[in-house]
């Protein structure tokens, strides 16, 4: 009725009705003042903006081919029916349903380039709330992108203070919260997850590793540990295997982290590489006993020099370097006799301190060459952990356990892609091999290619 009324007065002031301009028609105006070099703050201004004349002209075409008309367009039918309707006596048949343009409702959606503002149409009439494809999968998108660069921002070193200022739009508002962040770092709690359950049986892990590291925690008096495995396959790649959350490093602990990797497929290793923490090593001893032992032999220096007066720190310490990188454990152990005698008066802490666990310090020395500078420390994770605390550093407590682990486990699984692969020869190969028949008779080589070649 509104309607008839305005046309019957426009009819009479003989003006035609004027047409709502369309959002982006208005958007596509205001771009060309863009390219002209007019009304823009920035390069990114410039991207979201067009992106936004586009995506508009995309929403309304949706909607264009939903109720087949443009704007302002009768379709046949439709013309009929504004017309007189004839009388008939005939009954009238039931007329098709009708959908009709029903305006907008302004939508804001963050980008990495800042908020783009939509106006999305409405229809009515139509069986079925309208939801715009478009839309829901350019959502889908950024979210994504957005959720991936947030993650990788946090884990990487940025406080959520930091992340929040630096997402903001062109009013210098913040376009993603601390709540929406903690929601964002649920990815990794699932990344963690899935980690924690993969399958090791089908990896073929030469050399093993254990190490802890420690975090504070709320409601942990003396912090939290986290104990961590990470090994090298027979094909060389450097892969991190195990996190677990514990008290402590006592052996209950590591018993239990053990198995949790030998329930997931992990099979013997010819070497495990471990500090002097002796919970640990008895751990070792009873889920991997036919592996051998190297004790980490960057640990067992510092202990060593503890012992020293300051001058003689250095001259000793390159004594002692000579006889861990021997050229086979026969000389090692000769150099390391005459060591002993020579010290043994002058000064017996640091003696004892070297003889105590003396071969497994240069178990390495029965492995290939190429091998040992990898498998005679833990240097790989310690750096690793190095940068774990660089990034942890800025949290001066952890609100509780779950929040850690998937912090940790996040710099740790990046830093572990890259690491690089050990070169593995033929000739190497094939004395893994031999030591693999000598420590581990019944181990089947044929379940890996790596081996098959060598044997």
């Amino acid at each position: 009725m509104l309607n008839l009324i305005r046309k019957i007065k426009n009819k009479q002031k003989g003006t035609t009705p004027m047409k709502k301009i369309r959002p982006s028609e208005e958007k596509i105006n205001r771009n060309e003042n863009l390219l002209k070099g007019k009304d823009f703050s920035s390069f990114d201004d410039i991207v979201i903006k067009l992106a936004e004349g586009i995506l508009q002209e995309g929403l309304e075409n949706e909607v264009t081919e939903l109720i087949g008309r443009e704007w302002y367009k009768r379709t046949p039918e439709e013309t009929r029916e504004n017309e007189e309707p004839e009388e008939c006596e005939t009954e009238i048949e039931e007329r098709p349903r009708r959908i009709y343009r029903n305006g907008s409702y302004p939508r804001r959606i963050a980008t990495l380039g800042g908020t783009m503002e939509l106006e999305v149409p409405r229809v009515r009439n139509n069986k079925e709330k309208h939801e715009s494809n478009l839309l829901k999968n350019l959502v889908i998108l950024l979210k994504e992108k957005l959720h991936k660069v947030v993650v990788e921002a946090i884990v990487r070193g940025l406080s959520f203070r930091d992340v929040e200022e630096c997402f903001t739009d062109q009013s210098g508002e913040s376009i993603i919260s601390r709540g929406s962040m903690t929601g964002i770092m649920e990815r990794v709690n699932i990344e963690f997850e899935e980690f924690r359950k993969a399958d090791l049986s089908k990896v073929d892990i030469v050399y093993l590793y254990f190490d802890g590291v420690y975090e504070s925690v709320k409601k942990y008096t003396k912090n939290q540990t986290i104990l961590c495995s990470w090994g090298i396959s027979s094909t060389g790649e450097k892969l991190l295997l195990g996190l677990s959350a514990a008290s402590s490093e006592n052996e209950d602990s590591w018993n239990e982290f053990m198995e949790s990797l030998l329930a997931r497929g992990l099979r013997q290793p010819l070497l495990v590489i471990s500090d002097g923490n002796k919970a640990l090593i008895k751990a070792i001893a009873k889920n991997f006993p036919l592996a051998r032992r190297q004790r980490c032999i960057a640990h067992k220096m510092r202990n060593i020099m503890n012992k020293l007066p300051l001058e003689e720190q250095g001259r000793i310490k390159g004594e002692i370097h000579n006889i861990y990188y021997s050229y086979d454990k026969t000389e090692a152990e000769a150099k390391s006799e005459e060591f002993i005698r020579k010290y043994s008066n002058k000064y017996p802490e640091m003696v004892r301190c070297f003889t105590e666990d003396l071969s497994s310090c240069l178990e390495h020395l029965n492995f290939p060459e190429s091998h040992r500078k990898f498998i005679r420390t833990t240097n790989l994770i310690e750096r690793a952990f190095v940068e774990e605390k660089r990034r942890t550093k800025i949290i001066p407590c952890h609100q509780n356990e779950k929040g850690m682990m998937n912090l940790v486990f996040g710099v740790l699984i990046r830093a572990s892609k890259s690491w690089r692969k050990m070169k593995i020869s033929s000739l190497d190969k094939t004395l893994l091999v031999n030591i693999r028949n000598i420590i581990i008779p019944d181990y089947n080589n044929s379940d890996f290619v790596s081996y098959q070649g060598a044997a």
